[in-house]
């Protein structure tokens, strides 16, 4: 979801919603693929947390634009680095699109900031923009995971006999 210096203050909130709609939605998907109940609690965590930011960013467009009709496009942007999202996509493949949404959702809130008139947006945004970052680093580490450990997001909670012996938060 690039930001365009030429969007409408009123047409940066709707963009940021999809894709806060369109990550929780990730999350969700990914949650009922794996088994793994530490890595099932952490993609319900991340789901929430963009559900959190979608409430934020309604409150914020509400209170910036009262009386205005919010219109939240019907899907978000392919990803800068297209990894196809399909009913045969690996778990690992949808960590690396998460993954990939979430650096774009960060910089596209960091742009937005830098446009910001008012500075409670700007604060929001900012920390919107932490938060994306932290999703990132959280999806870097399981990915890093999930390539050691083909079939980690499949283990009950450890793998016997191998050199990991607890997954956990």
């Amino acid at each position: 979801m690039p930001f365009h210096s030429k969007m409408k203050p009123a047409d940066v909130y709707p963009v940021a919603i999809r894709s806060e709609i369109d990550a929780a939605e990730i999350y969700r998907s990914l949650r009922d693929m794996v088994r793994n109940e530490a890595l099932r609690e952490k993609l319900n965590f991340l789901a929430r947390e963009e559900d959190r930011h979608k409430a934020i960013l309604e409150r914020l467009f509400k209170d910036h634009f009262p009386g205005r009709a919010l219109l939240v496009p019907a899907s978000g942007r392919k990803p800068k680095k297209a990894v196809k999202l399909n009913d045969a996509a690996s778990v690992l493949e949808l960590f690396q699109l998460a993954m990939v949404k979430e650096k774009e959702a960060e910089d596209y809130y960091r742009a937005a900031k830098a446009a910001a008139d008012d500075a409670q947006s700007r604060r929001i945004l900012d920390y919107l923009a932490r938060t994306e970052r932290s999703h990132y680093f959280m999806l870097r580490s399981e990915i890093d995971l999930l390539e050691r450990f083909p079939d980690y997001y499949n283990a009950d909670d450890a793998h016997e006999g191998q050199d990991l012996f607890h997954i956990g938060a």
